[in-house]
């Protein structure tokens, strides 16, 4: 099964985002999940990392909720990568078997490096891109004519 967490924290962050350039900066979880057709209480889930890392400022009580913690030209994507998915691996390899032979007794440390090596490519590509240029992104896909 894929983990949807990234994709769901950039969506709540372009948001946020997005009601900074509107003028309406606090989005509740209610709010959220209406959006992204979820519940409030996984977005909260989705708040907590990203709140604990100055990403965002959330707030409690009635007329609360989330704002971003620093300028969307500040905050990368691999921020928002690392507080979504934290220290769980790009791809999980399987348990060690018997070792039989050189594959049986080598993959898991080949498979480790591998993954290593591709998370840090994916790292460094996320490190290259910051919310606000995401937004600018999402705003020029949306300016094109839907095909059909």
């Amino acid at each position: 099964m894929l983990d949807i967490r990234f994709c769901r924290a950039l969506q709540v962050m372009m948001r946020l985002a997005i009601a900074a350039e509107e003028g309406s900066e606090v989005r509740s979880s209610t709010q959220f999940a209406e959006e992204l057709s979820t519940n409030p209480s996984l977005v909260r889930k989705l708040l907590v990392p990203l709140h604990n890392e100055g990403l965002v400022i959330c707030t409690k009580g009635r007329g609360g909720g989330a704002r971003l913690g620093r300028p969307a030209e500040e905050i990368t994507l691999a921020d928002i990568y690392r507080c979504a998915v934290g220290d769980k691996p790009l791809w999980a390899r399987s348990p060690d078997g018997e070792h039989v032979c050189m594959v049986a007794a080598r993959t898991g440390e080949y498979f480790a490096e591998l993954t290593a090596e591709a998370e840090n490519a994916v790292l460094a590509s996320l490190a290259n891109r910051t919310l606000a240029d995401s937004v600018r992104e999402i705003q020029a896909l949306d300016a094109q004519p839907t095909p059909g």
